[in-house]
């Protein structure tokens, strides 16, 4: 250690540089990047108190080497920390505020050179600083609503005083990652520079404190002071006003925007330290639902996924040219995210108006991001060079995979891969985006089946985030971890699962619809049905799904489904589905399903009810039953766990984890309630069971699996947190 060293750490170190500033440096031991565990808060604690007993230091400057700056707290230990009582939570908070208000009070100035992200904690830890240069490739911010609490350590305190109540709570009700021009513009830093630039433009501002040019304690001393309110009517406005905004856009299941919001007011005509008992206390509250329960348990899900994602991944080849079979809307989509993401991409199809309609369903999507300002009309056309509209095979030698995207027809689509097959190169990667069909079965007539596996794009494809990647039984690993790592290059989520009907979100799904046919079928409204799921937590009811789905669609998937599974998916002649399709009532698509539709003034079918459809349903009730609202719940979601469960006991995917985030990122479930295991963990184990046995009459569908029975005897969860 040299004499300059002030403190060495696992994850942090600090240094005496000439001019006598003290430079904290960030540099976690064997990690990508920085987080505030446990071991680095300890660290931290020390380097302040180190930088109080050092004689002769002028200022503070924090940087990082990493190319993330600090990404917040390290989740994983926050579980375990939200497990704690609610005075030991408020101790162990108290003791981080601590450390934080100790650098934001030492005599001397102090700058973060923010070179990376710098989220959550870590957006805190550069607040407690007395300036903020940020790089032009920075991005700040404060997502813990997202996680189902809200920013702790000082963090509604020190944003509201610098930016304003009004921009604090836009930033923290909803959860944004900032780039710099925005944060710039609002106040959150005060030097935005290009990123080689940032280490100097950080020490000339210092220097210019530690000359007098800047009255950096004033500066300091807005952070310390009540918020500046011009008068008690105006902060009543602020917070009043933003608690009606966002509880009409959060709703009541996501409590922890407008709990932020009333941290902030009740601290708004206190100092600092008055206002840090009020969000200790709102902290504590929220970290000990289980919303946030649930909503950490989601994040984690996907730190677990990606793990093991990208480690598959890092085995696959980098897909350089791609090529999509079969255009039309989901053609399009997958065309538009790849060639926005940077891989170019051929997009074949045997009928010119069918390339018409992928194109210009690329061109929609681009619309929209210009009138977003998130690309310009040179970024528009960029984009749309990168993809190769044709009606021939002519450049598929060059691809390295090709996602087929050909009408869900087993025949056609087999015939159509083993004929594409004779035109790409022996170590080009054939994938499907079968939404149902075996992966094996459609492989039978290829030549090269270990090349062959399924790439389920769930629509629409520029906003869902799955994509399943299927393993068949001939699937090589080389051909699994390129999909992986081409379905990561194009901005998504891969979940690895393996061959059946329906794999995995789809063979969850459909059991789903199986309740609602037989609700129907005991007399009840459908509409009632979807309202109870709805308030549930689901984006939209069973009912309206399958119209959004296409009611054409989604018997033909039915059907393959009931194929596989004869003892529980049955598809029955008066199946609601089924009768609907038969009267070519097929949904949004041709604007009359279970609803009708009628198109907005921006192009959007909007829902509207039809007489006509009512009194189609009402004929398949074959006997009315009264049934409650938790029956409705019950009986749709019964089903839905118990694939889930048979899911896990088939091997279709290895963890819970990966069947809630599947369903989540796939359908839309609640993200509030976890997941369908999520959920049945909350419910109990033992009283899903129970509540299923009072459905017995319903048959096989709402038989528990084995697994289930033997985990609800045994007191067993799904989840050990």
């Amino acid at each position: 250690m040299s004499d300059k060293t002030l403190f060495q750490g696992d994850a942090i170190r600090a240094e005496r540089l000439d001019g006598d500033i003290a430079e904290i440096i960030f540099d976690l031991k064997d990690e990508p990047i920085n987080k505030f565990d446990a071991a680095t808060l300890g660290e931290l604690r020390q380097v302040i108190d180190a930088i109080k007993s050092a004689s002769g230091l002028k200022g503070v400057l924090s940087t990082s080497t990493k190319g993330v700056f600090i990404a917040g707290a390290d989740i994983k230990e926050f579980g375990e920390h939200f497990k704690l009582s609610d005075e030991e939570m408020a101790a162990w908070l108290a003791e981080t505020h601590k450390t934080f208000n100790d650098l934001e009070d030492l005599d001397i100035p102090s700058v973060a050179a923010i070179n990376g992200a710098a989220l959550g904690g870590g957006f805190v830890y550069c607040l407690a600083h007395t300036y903020r240069v940020m790089s032009t490739k920075a991005q700040v911010g404060l997502p813990e609503t997202k996680l189902g609490f809200y920013p702790g350590w000082g963090g509604t305190i020190r944003l509201s005083r610098l930016i304003g109540a009004d921009n604090a709570i836009e930033w923290i009700a909803g959860g944004t990652t900032n780039r710099h021009e925005a944060a710039l513009k609002a106040g959150a830093v005060e030097v935005v520079v290009e990123p080689d630039k940032l280490r100097d433009a950080a020490l000339d501002l210092l220097a210019q404190c530690i000359e007098g040019k800047i009255d950096w304690r004033a500066k300091r001393q807005e952070k310390l002071d009540p918020l500046k309110l011009r008068s008690p009517l105006e902060g009543m406005m602020v917070f009043t006003g933003a608690k009606g905004f966002v509880m009409a856009k959060a709703g009541t299941n996501y409590p922890a925007p407008i709990e932020a919001i009333n941290a902030m007011e009740k601290g708004a005509n206190c100092t600092r330290d008055e206002a840090i008992p009020f969000e200790i206390e709102g902290f504590v509250k929220m970290a000990h639902t289980h919303v946030a329960e649930c909503l950490v348990s989601i994040f984690l899900s996907d730190q677990f996924n990606k793990k093991k994602s990208k480690a598959l991944a890092k085995a696959g080849s980098k897909v350089k040219h791609a090529a999509v079979l079969g255009a039309g809307i989901m053609g399009g989509g997958v065309a538009y995210q790849s060639a926005s993401k940077g891989t170019p991409i051929i997009m074949k199809d045997i009928a010119p108006e069918a390339l018409e309609l992928g194109m210009g369903e690329a061109q929609k999507l681009l619309g929209k991001q210009i009138k977003r300002g998130k690309i310009d009309t040179a970024g528009m056309a960029r984009v749309i060079s990168m993809i190769s509209p044709t009606l021939s095979y002519g450049d598929f030698g060059a691809v390295d995979i090709v996602v087929e995207a050909v009408v869900e027809n087993e025949k056609i689509k087999k015939s159509v891969l083993a004929d594409l097959e004779s035109h790409v190169r022996e170590d080009a990667i054939l994938t499907s985006n079968t939404s149902t069909i075996s992966i094996t079965s459609l492989a039978e007539d290829l030549k090269r089946p270990e090349n062959f596996c399924g790439m389920h794009f769930f629509n629409p494809v520029h906003m869902m985030p799955l994509v399943e990647v299927i393993r068949g039984e001939k699937s090589s690993e080389a051909a699994i971890a390129t999909t992986v790592a081409y379905a990561f290059s194009l901005g998504k989520t891969p979940i690895v699962v393996n061959d059946c009907a329906g794999f995995l979100v789809n063979r969850i799904l459909f059991p789903y619809f199986g309740g609602l046919a037989k609700l129907i079928h005991d007399g009840v409204d459908f509409k009632r049905i979807d309202k109870v799921m709805e308030k549930f937590g689901w984006p939209m009811g069973p009912a309206y799904l399958s119209d959004v789905v296409g009611i054409d669609t989604a018997v033909h998937a039915g059907k393959v489904m009931a194929e596989a599974f004869p003892d529980r998916m049955q598809f029955d002649d008066d199946n609601p589905m089924g009768v609907m399709a038969g009267l070519e009532r097929y949904g949004q698509k041709n604007l009359k399903g279970f609803y009708r539709y009628e198109m907005d003034k921006r192009g959007k079918p909007r829902k509207q009810p039809d007489p006509e459809a009512d009194a189609i349903v009402a004929g398949l009730a074959r006997e009315t039953r009264e049934v409650s609202d938790q029956d409705i719940i019950d009986r749709m979601m019964i089903p839905m766990i118990n694939e889930s469960v048979r899911c896990l006991e088939d091997k279709i995917v290895d963890t819970p984890m990966e069947v809630d985030l599947g369903l989540i990122y796939g359908l839309g479930f609640p993200p509030f309630r976890g997941g369908a295991l999520k959920y049945a963990d909350a419910i109990g184990l033992k009283e899903i069971c129970e509540r299923a046995a009072a459905h017995g009459r319903l048959g096989k569908l709402y038989e528990p699996p084995p697994l289930l029975q033997d985990m609800a005897n045994s007191g067993k969860q799904f989840y050990a947190y």
